[in-house]
């Protein structure tokens, strides 16, 4: 088992594993607290477009992943809360025409994309040393703006309307998160790609919430939690030869039915007990 750390291309794939499961278990938790899930799936699938930019121009895709998602998530916060546009249209807007960007610029690159089934897949194994600077930088500042306006976020979550009454900026606040969101979609992207992205920032933090209601216990339990079920996940992949990022999401997927299935059955066991009392 443990022949496999012996690997550089392995040893990479543990830290931005380590990396992405930090990113996730502490913007996972907003996304799931403030069910906006949809909102980042419609974020990460915009970005999209950011790929087909850096295809076309010839750079290295996180580099053009960045700003393109970071656009596409303040302009979708501005669409919902700025317009009449509801939200679940603007998400659907926002998705398609960033989808429909990357494909034209895709098909107007000349030559093939060899590593475009990386970017909507994921492949942790092929994470270059580059790479890992990046996310090590978009963790940081992650974890930077998390700290500063953690309550502002905490009221916003639970009480967006209060925020507003105590005087805080909440649209403004509303768009830093989406833009942290975009953060985390360009960190994790080559670790679950961009069609699994969404279980990955909702898993950890689903399963996080049902041990603890407190928000910053919540985060240390989402990113132990996405660490350790993707280390198990990169070890099967491996010892199976199957691919990483879906062996990742299968791993979460099935630990958090059997989490959800047992918080189920007790919750059935304590209302026999009470009724059983009287």
């Amino acid at each position: 088992m443990f022949e496999i750390f012996g690997y550089e291309f392995m040893q990479r794939a543990i830290v931005a594993t380590l990396l992405t499961s930090l990113a996730c278990g502490v913007i996972g938790v907003y996304i799931v607290t403030k069910r906006i899930v949809f909102i980042a799936g419609g974020i990460s699938h915009s970005c999209f477009g950011g790929l087909g930019l850096s295809f076309y121009l010839g750079l290295n895709p996180l580099i053009g992943l960045l700003p393109f998602s970071i656009a596409s998530a303040v302009t979708l916060g501005i669409l919902s809360k700025k317009t009449r546009v509801s939200e679940d249209t603007a998400i659907g807007i926002m998705w398609s025409l960033g989808v429909a960007i990357g494909i034209i610029l895709i098909y107007l690159t000349p030559g093939y994309a060899p590593d475009l089934m990386t970017y909507l897949f994921g492949n942790i194994l092929t994470v270059p040393a580059s790479d890992i600077g990046l996310m090590i930088g978009i963790d940081l500042t992650i974890l930077l703006i998390v700290i500063l306006f953690y309550k502002e976020f905490l009221a916003m979550c639970f009480d967006e309307e209060f925020t507003k009454v105590a005087g805080v900026a909440a649209d403004a606040l509303y768009l830093i998160l989406l833009a942290l969101i975009a953060l985390t979609v360009v960190a994790m992207i080559k670790v679950v790609g961009i069609i699994l992205i969404i279980a990955m920032l909702s898993i950890p933090a689903s399963i996080s919430r049902k041990f603890s209601h407190n928000m910053k216990t919540m985060m240390v339990y989402s990113s132990v939690i996405g660490a350790i079920l993707s280390f198990a996940g990169l070890y099967l992949s491996y010892e199976f030869d199957l691919p990483s990022g879906a062996v990742i999401i299968l791993v979460m997927g099935t630990v958090y039915l059997i989490v959800a299935g047992v918080a189920y059955l007790r919750q059935k066991m304590n209302q026999k007990k009470f009724a059983a009392d009287f």
